[in-house]
């Protein structure tokens, strides 16, 4: 657990750091910022894709992937399950890991998996105002809430049936700095 924060924080370098911290003028406890981890999985049914339409911001009324923050003490392979679950009342099984995404913008590393349903059905989750299965052609492009949503779907076609090694940041946008146009740049999943 962290010590008690009730001292003035200043940002200071210290030797052999690269960067400044925040650091307890007091005790010298030293806050790190570091990214947040976002999982989550392209759920695969019946050749199609499982997309959730957000009920909360960012992106509210928009198409996601089942996905979210990972929680402590939870490996990124529960969580991926239970994020299937709170958003679509899904039980999943993974295959593996699709693809690995720094979104520096934002502060997050997004860890993707292939999957597909483990038991039969799905719906709304409390986070969710809807959940479909899209086939390819079907996917509303136009309202999926995030570019790393964009870029799991096209890497999860392009290896359909052939799955290979993890995929990371396409080479258009190789720190996660760009947003879909119109999407604000505050908060959310990438």
């Amino acid at each position: 657990m962290f010590p008690r924060m009730a001292g003035q924080f200043e940002k200071i370098r210290h030797d052999g750091d690269d960067r400044e911290r925040l650091t307890c003028r007091d005790c010298g406890f030293v806050a790190y910022e570091n990214p947040k981890v976002v999982v989550g999985s392209v759920v695969a049914v019946d050749g199609g894709v499982l997309l959730c339409r957000r009920a909360i911001e960012p992106r509210s009324g928009f198409w996601t992937l089942p996905a979210g923050y990972l929680e402590m003490h939870e490996t990124v392979e529960e969580g991926a399950r239970r994020e299937a679950w709170e958003e679509a009342q899904a039980r999943i099984a993974l295959e593996g890991v699709l693809a690995i995404y720094s979104i520096a913008r934002l502060g997050q590393v997004q860890v993707m998996f292939r999957a597909h349903l483990a038991e039969p059905g799905f719906s709304p989750g409390p986070e969710s105002l809807d959940v479909q299965v899209f086939s390819w052609n079907e996917i509303p492009w136009a309202e999926i809430a995030f570019p790393t949503v964009r870029w799991a779907l096209q890497s999860w076609h392009e290896g359909a049936g052939h799955p290979g090694p993890p995929v990371f940041n396409p080479a258009e946008d190789a720190r996660g700095t760009r947003p879909l146009p119109g999407a604000a740049m505050v908060g959310g999943a990438g």
